[in-house]
Parts: C-alpha cells; structure tokens; sequence
C-alpha cells in the first residue's frame, strides 16, 4: 500500500464545519491537492480561494480523491454523505481509503465499513479530541480503528491535523476510545460545574477557587479552559451541548448492551437534555454549570 505523500496523494474531504473547515485548511497547506464539498457550499470559499477543488456531491469528491477524510455531524449524516444519491459509494473506486473523523456509534461504523469495503475500498474510523482550536492547530487528538497497513499509509495525513495519534485496534475500535473520552470529559465538567457551585454558594469568588486548585491535583486543561469558561459565562461554541450530548447517548447504549455501569455518563446526560430543552443546545459544553447554578440559586457570573 502506497504511503500517503503531498504532491502525488489526492485528497477529498467532506464536512467543512467547526471543525472540519480548518482540519481541511491544514491538510492543504501540506501541499495535498484537496478536492472539498459541503452541504452549504459558501463554508468552503475560503479553501477554494486556498487552492482547493470544490466538488457538487460526495461522490464527486471521491471519484477525484486516493483518500477521502469525512467529518459531519451524527451518524445519519455520516449514513447521506455514504449511501444516499450522490454519496461516496457512488463515486468510490477500488484502492480508495475512507477515514470518517466524526463520532458515531462502532456499530455504525462496522456496518458503513462493511458496505465500502464491498467496493474495494479501505476504512479507517478515527474520530478526534482536542475542539476548534486543536483543528486550528494541527494539535488534535486521534484515536484510529482499521487495518494497521492501512494505519501506516495514512498517517502523514492524519499528522496534518494530530499530535498524538494511537492506533486503537480494529475498525470501531476509535469509536470506543473516543467515547471512553466523552465519558472522562463529561466528569471533568460535573466535578467542576458542582465544585465551583458549591464554593461560590459558601462565598468564596469562584474565579480564585479555579486559580487555586489550578496550582493543585486538581489541575487540568478542562478546570483551566472550562473553568474560565464557567466563571466568566462564556459560552460560545467550542464544543457544543448537543454534540456531546448525542456521544453520550451513544455511549449508554453501548452500556446497555454491554451490560455496564456508566452513571456518571448518565448523569452528564441528563443536564445536557435539560439544557437542550432550555434552548442551550448550540452553547459550549462548559454551560454544564448553568444546570448546578439553576439547582443552587447561585449564579457565577
């Protein structure tokens, strides 16, 4: 299997949103010839003006590609770019690699696996870690399942947009791994929404209890970057409350059909459906605290 090189490797991608726009911009600025398409064709103008090809449908993109990067928002999405009329599987070729960045149930992933791979085509599920600002930044974590041949080949791509990039295992094995991390994260942002709460409603500023046990164990890159968030009410979309909140009801029914106790994704789950109720679903992540500020009656900011 050919080694993935600038210059001689055409790439396509799929999915020019928060993410998918600037993790494009890096794999083109490698020197990839890039060949892009999203459903709002105005999103990809600034990689057109880049150098980039713009494609009317997946299946032009993968017609034109060696490799085709995809990063849309839930499974059913992911399911129209493949299957649906004018999607990868119309256009895909013999010798084509898939690599489907967004999260999705391993499930999912085996089965659109399965129905490219009848085509000749090579699979790799490698969904990431790391927000807007790690896609910016070519800093993102990557948890890739998939032939490790097909790994390897890959991988100057995937070094484009990652820093710490594992090879998980088999084809679904990144989307365990990366609901492993939505499990962790979802911890991280109870523990800090309930501390900052509940020091706040003692009367202690809460933006010297983050600075405090920032210097402790306490510390961390979610205490640190959610924390402020919190403390000041910003919450403009890094990550948002919707798109967290569909991982972890992907991860409780893979609990439930592993017959495995996942509470605290449970109940991150459940302040992330009260916030989409509440009309929150496009705010970060870090609004977790507005749910413990509700119960409290203690605002942070």
């Amino acid at each position: 299997m050919n080694i993935a090189q600038p210059g001689t490797t055409r790439v396509g991608f799929v999915g020019l949103g928060l993410m998918g726009r600037p993790m494009a911009q890096r794999i083109l600025d490698a020197g990839y010839d890039l060949t892009v398409f999203n459903r709002t064709a105005e999103k990809a103008r600034p990689l057109i003006e880049a150098g980039a090809k713009q494609a009317g449908s997946p299946a032009e993109v993968a017609a034109a590609s060696d490799v085709v990067v995809s990063i849309v928002t839930d499974t059913p999405d992911v399911v129209q770019i493949v299957t649906g009329d004018g999607g990868l599987l119309a256009g895909a070729h013999e010798g084509m690699t898939w690599i489907d960045m967004r999260t999705i149930s391993p499930e999912a992933t085996r089965d659109l696996g399965a129905r490219v791979a009848a085509k000749g085509v090579e699979v790799l599920d490698a969904p990431v870690s790391g927000g807007p600002p790690g896609a910016a930044a070519g800093t993102l974590a990557i948890m890739v399942g998939g032939d490790e041949d097909v790994y390897e080949a890959s991988l100057p791509i995937l070094r484009t947009m990652g820093s710490v990039i594992t090879h998980m295992g088999d084809l679904g094995a990144g989307q365990v791994t990366k609901a492993c991390n939505q499990i962790v994260l979802a911890g991280y942002l109870l523990g800090i929404s309930e501390g900052l709460v509940f020091g706040a409603k003692a009367g202690v500023d809460p933006a010297r209890i983050r600075e405090a046990l920032l210097g402790g164990y306490a510390q961390g890159r979610m205490l640190d970057v959610h924390g402020e968030r919190m403390v000041k009410h910003a919450f403009a979309p890094g990550f948002f409350v919707r798109l967290h909140n569909k991982d972890l009801h992907i991860v409780l029914e893979m609990a439930r059909s592993l017959a495995t106790p996942v509470p605290v994704a449970a109940l991150a789950a459940q302040n992330f459906n009260a916030l989409v109720a509440e009309g929150g679903g496009d705010l970060d992540n870090s609004s977790m605290v507005k749910i413990y500020e509700k119960l409290a009656q203690k605002e942070l900011a």
